[in-house]
């Protein structure tokens, strides 16, 4: 793997005799120019499509509502229909499966998030039909398949590197995590795949912000000496791009609003650093008081607009929970101006606050945030035993069928420590590209660190992933020795790194039918019991 854009070995080469395999073909890689601008197309392509087969064949089974699709199926057809869930008859999970998906009420049902992952799993449900649990997943597979995409797409725009951005796409093709939170219908992997796709913008705009700024200080310094204060620019499209899709994340569930934060304090940061390189003399004063607004100006906005859109349902329907909450006693004083419908949105709001900060029940599955680095208790989100005699199971246990939300062990305990790594090499080197990856673990994974009490989920970690993925492609580069490094020390390299990959691929390999409820024996399933609280 190569450590930046630059040519993969730049100056006199050692002897090609003495370089590994995979340096002689990039060699001679560099020289082909229609080969690379077809492996830039085709590697995508291919890990994208991987991705796709992996999260799509045999969506539709188990033809069940696994774990809270009792919850996100129906309230997602409900709110297709109506504008807002509903509430539905009792034995409604058993008439659903069975084919009778339209008997919802039209009285609103308190819903703790808002809608537009539901309105994402609704669309899929229209296409294919609300009887079809095929449809019910469509839009969760398609956005997971995309994830995988834009994580290589984040690593490719990082560094530049075809082959970092490979290993980071395809460790996230075949994570167990990333495939079963695609196979379910659940809201998760549309706020993992709406924030990363939100770092993305930031990346492209923080490489067009840093050229202009870095060529416009140095011609004012040219003109006058030195430059007291930088330029401002309001013309940052991939800014207002990173807002619109931080809408949408906390549209999806409001953990959208720690990465609001989190990339609003890179945003400041980076460019004040930006503004220190380029001899800027009030630099911090310029980018936290003079462009740090501007920025602010050009990401918190868009990203209120498509939150307060998602709720366009709900606020031109008449039926849905709390649609009238305020109508007996409007806001008065200076509140009186905003009109009824948002003031019952607000009262909406502060209800469904309520129950998040209350959320304590006690759920055998739960896992509080500081043991998800260790894997103490993944989701069983689908579990069924049978001797499935007629199938052919023809074992003395039977044979089982679960929906397990493991991430690949292998990926995930190497991920953790990539981060730690990566947080030690942005003190030594102070990279900004590892800042970046460390900002979306902190965006995604701190924040839950303050809510030991409350019943949370190993799954929700998908949203972590895709940047301990980013992470462990770091480390693995450096493993795998720098450009300028002996040919022994990247042979030595590159070894480790295959064998790594090889293995995580295997892993990958033996835990596909406990994700995705394929008939198994049951002692083949008991091999997946590697701790007391696994499965």
């Amino acid at each position: 793997m190569t450590t930046t854009a630059e040519p993969l070995i730049p100056g006199p080469p050692p002897l090609p005799s003495r370089l590994s395999v995979y340096d002689r073909w990039m060699l001679r890689l560099a020289g082909d120019a229609q080969r690379q601008r077809l492996l830039r197309w085709l590697v995508p392509t291919v890990i994208t499509v991987v991705a796709g087969i992996l999260r799509l064949v045999n969506l539709g089974h188990p033809h069940a509502l696994v774990f809270d699709e009792t919850y996100y199926v129906k309230d997602s057809l409900s709110q297709w229909n109506l504008g807002y869930p509903a509430t539905w008859p009792d034995g409604a999970d058993a008439r659903f499966v069975a084919g009778e998906p339209d008997i919802f009420t039209t009285i609103g049902s308190f819903v703790v998030h808002p809608p537009l992952g539901k309105y994402l799993i609704g669309a899929g449900m229209a296409l294919f039909g609300a009887a079809d649990s095929a449809g019910w997943r469509f839009a969760t597979a398609v956005f997971g398949t995309a994830l995988v995409l834009v994580v290589y797409l984040v690593a490719k725009s990082l560094t530049g590197s075809l082959p970092f951005a490979t290993v980071a796409g395809t460790l996230m093709a075949v994570d167990g995590l990333a495939i079963v939170l695609s196979r379910v219908a659940l809201l998760d992997v549309f706020l993992a795949f709406f924030v990363l796709l939100a770092f993305w913008f930031v990346v492209l705009d923080r490489r067009r912000h840093t050229a202009r700024l870095t060529a416009a200080v140095a011609a004012r310094a040219e003109g006058s000496g030195a430059v007291s204060l930088g330029p401002v620019y309001w013309n940052r499209p991939w800014l207002i791009a990173a807002g619109a899709a931080l809408g949408a994340a906390t549209a999806v569930k409001w953990s959208g609003l720690y990465a609001i934060a989190a990339i609003g304090v890179y945003v400041v940061v980076s460019d004040a650093l930006a503004r220190r390189r380029v001899g800027v003399t009030f630099w911090p004063t310029d980018a936290a008081f003079r462009q740090g607004l501007v920025s602010f100006v050009l990401l918190v906005p868009i990203a209120f607009v498509v939150y307060l859109a998602s709720w366009t349902g709900w606020l031109t329907s008449e039926g849905g929970y709390d649609r009238h909450a305020m109508d007996a006693s409007p806001a008065t004083g200076f509140w009186s101006w905003v009109p009824l419908p948002l003031q019952n949105l607000w009262a909406y709001h502060q209800a469904m606050y309520g129950f998040h900060v209350g959320l304590t029940s006690p759920h055998g599955y739960a896992s509080p945030a500081w043991q998800w680095p260790f894997l103490v208790r993944p989701t069983s989100m689908y579990y069924h035993q049978d001797n499935f005699g007629e199938a052919g199971c023809g074992v003395v246990n039977g044979c089982v069928q679960n929906v397990y939300s493991m991430p690949n062990p292998l990926i995930w305990w190497a991920g953790v420590a990539a981060v730690l790594y990566l947080v030690v090499r942005l003190v030594v080197r102070r990279d900004w590209r590892h800042a970046v990856v460390l900002t979306g673990v902190v965006a995604t994974y701190v924040p839950w660190l303050l809510y030991p009490e409350r019943t949370i989920f190993e799954f929700y970690t998908i949203a972590i992933l895709p940047f301990m993925v980013l992470a462990l492609a770091f480390a693995l580069r450096d493993i795998a020795g720098a450009a300028t490094a002996t040919a022994e020390r990247r042979k030595s390299g590159q070894r480790v790194v295959w064998v790594f990959l090889a293995f995580a691929l295997t892993l990958s390999a033996f835990w596909y039918p406990i994700l995705t409820a394929m008939p198994v024996p049951y002692d083949f399933w008991r091999a997946h019991n590697w701790f007391q609280t696994w499965v």
